[in-house]
């Protein structure tokens, strides 16, 4: 059965949107994007078109979602093993994919895909889900306390996020109507020290009881202090405050210290994320 493409919001959501929220752990990159083309518009991460895809099985039923929000790469949902075999023949068969130069899919469907692309690629970035099994506090605590940001803090937001944005390889900067958003239900945190802000961390709206914290980032100078960890585990105790009923979060696998911080405040390993991306030669 087919992959359908368009850049019909109002379509995607109609036919795809059950089929995704109905695994909402491994599809929470999904849904977070949805939410905030719902509540922003077409041109919530940029001014070009959005792309929306799913999967139609035997039958007949939608059983696999994908979209991509221009610069960012195509995101893939959790796809059955016969939808990422056709994926990999769309990628240089259908038109409206022509422009993808990167995608992020589960570690294996991300390499069966990379394999049909047919074209040089590279691993640009590998992550890895955590959900929360049990919050455990941080042990030792550190110094300080957390807050919930206020539209009054919204210059420091803007200059932390874009500060996590470039070094965490994302690019691009913070955007003033996503942190407004976040604000609106107390979804940024900071934690002061000495009545200072020395880290941040926030969490998504919570879809059908699901969030996911992020980001997470305190300035270097400011670093190995335990500052992450206390506003990480102040930031989930909000998600739960918020009705979430599972609570999840990405770590860049290059990056061992902050995998060991979140699995000793009770985040247990889900599934890894491959990105790849098209290489220039």
């Amino acid at each position: 059965m087919p992959w359908t493409f368009t850049s019909d919001l109002a379509a995607y959501l109609a036919v795809a949107r059950p089929a995704v929220a109905a695994d909402p752990v491994a599809n929470t990159s999904l849904l977070t994007v949805i939410d905030a083309l719902e509540r922003r518009g077409p041109g919530a991460f940029g001014s070009a078109d959005p792309l929306f895809g799913w999967w139609t099985g035997e039958d007949a039923a939608v059983a696999g979602a994908l979209l991509c929000t221009p610069p960012y790469p195509l995101m893939i949902g959790a796809l059955p093993a016969e939808a990422v075999r056709e994926l990999g023949i769309a990628l240089t068969a259908e038109p409206l994919l022509a422009g993808v130069d990167a995608l992020t899919a589960r570690r294996e469907d991300a390499r069966a895909l990379a394999a049909a692309w047919g074209k040089p690629t590279e691993i640009a970035e590998e992550n890895r889900l955590y959900r929360l099994a049990g919050l455990i506090a941080p042990d030792p605590a550190p110094a300080g306390r957390a807050r919930l940001a206020t539209p009054e803090d919204l210059p420091l937001l803007l200059d932390w996020v874009t500060a996590f944005k470039q070094e965490s390889g994302e690019g691009g900067t913070a955007s003033e109507a996503a942190l407004r958003d976040r604000l609106s239900y107390g979804g940024m945190l900071l934690w002061e020290d000495a009545g200072a802000p020395v880290s941040l961390a926030g969490f998504f709206r919570p879809v059908g009881a699901v969030t996911r914290v992020g980001p997470v980032y305190t300035p270097p100078e400011l670093r190995g202090r335990g500052y992450a960890a206390g506003v990480t585990y102040a930031a989930s105790e909000a998600a739960y405050a918020a009705g979430a009923h599972e609570v999840l979060l990405f770590t860049d696998l290059a990056n061992p210290t902050s995998n060991g911080v979140y699995q000793r405040l009770g985040y247990t390993p889900v599934e890894d994320r491959v990105e790849v991306g098209l290489t220039a030669t």
